[in-house]
């Protein structure tokens, strides 16, 4: 990648961050460190006096900030604050970029506002914290204007490792926002389980390393996950639908009444017994997901 050490000389090139929160104030150390001139506002002016000692220069409104540099950064909390900062600026062929944790139709909003503006969009999901920015551990995926992209691909990597990932400018939204629940799905799986066997009396320690077990299956099972999708062909695999749900039904008695509820199996349940119903009971689990139309009974 790029040495984070080594200063850049990038004379005339300037960056405005609008926002110095957490990811904001990292991404203007970085870029500072870059050799580029920042330019900074925040709605609370006192919040960004540390980053104009260390050499950013304050601006006195937004519409100041967003017309002192190509390229704008807004690193602010929500779309909301995006929307309201937006609607007191033009933007006469300015880059903006959204760093922010939204949906796609926020994302589709904002591009709609800046294209009306003048501008070009970029939407970012950030997936890394405040420390990690400027390490290769760091990835910030974007959508959006692709021109923009290349044109300030040299910023963003100064700032992550980045990762266009389409066209559209909820692209990158839907990503960040599925990556996000994978998570959830997988670290609130491991509470029910660790819930469930501590109220059972078992240790849940030594049920631990055969969890970890667990979860690796999942992991190493992506790749053919994704080519069946791709594919839609669903073998069975470890088992067919039909042995599927009597585990499921199993699975949704045990954990009934538990603090973190059945993980939605109910409705699962329902969707195999469909499929069933309409002759798939030999398909694997994958046909939950997979197109109807592609499968013959």
């Amino acid at each position: 990648m790029f040495d984070h050490r080594v200063m850049v000389e990038k004379s005339g090139s300037r960056v405005t961050v609008v926002g110095t929160g957490a990811i904001g104030s990292a991404v203007v150390r970085l870029l500072l460190g870059g050799g580029y001139d920042v330019t900074v506002w925040n709605r609370t002016a006192g919040r960004a006096a540390a980053l104009v000692a260390e050499g950013a220069v304050r601006a006195g409104s937004v519409q100041e900030a967003v017309s002192s540099s190509p390229l704008v950064l807004m690193t602010l909390t929500d779309h909301a604050a995006v929307r309201q900062c937006l609607s007191q600026v033009d933007l006469p062929g300015q880059t903006v970029v959204g760093m922010y944790t939204g949906t796609a139709g926020d994302a589709r909003q904002a591009a709609a506002q800046v294209d009306e503006l003048g501008g070009r969009y970029l939407d970012a999901g950030v997936q890394a914290s405040p420390e990690a920015l400027g390490t290769d551990a760091a990835t910030i995926l974007y959508s959006g204007s692709r021109s923009a992209f290349d044109q300030h691909r040299a910023v963003f990597d100064l700032v992550s490792t980045p990762r266009f990932v389409g066209e559209t400018p909820e692209a990158a939204a839907i990503w960040d926002l599925t990556l996000f629940g994978l998570w959830y799905d997988a670290q609130l799986g491991l509470l029910r389980a660790l819930d469930t066997v501590r109220a059972a009396g078992i240790d849940m320690a030594e049920f631990g390393d055969t969890a970890s077990i667990q979860l690796n299956h999942v992991i190493t099972a992506i790749p053919a996950t994704v080519a069946e999708l791709r594919e839609a062909s669903y073998p069975a695999g470890p088992a067919t639908l039909a042995e599927h749900l009597t585990v499921v039904d199993h699975l949704i008695d045990l954990r009934s009444g538990g603090h973190l509820g059945t993980g939605g199996l109910p409705d699962v349940a329902a969707r195999i017994k469909a499929l069933i119903a309409d002759g798939h009971d030999a398909e694997g689990l994958t046909a939950t997901v997979g197109p109807p139309s592609t499968r013959q009974p």
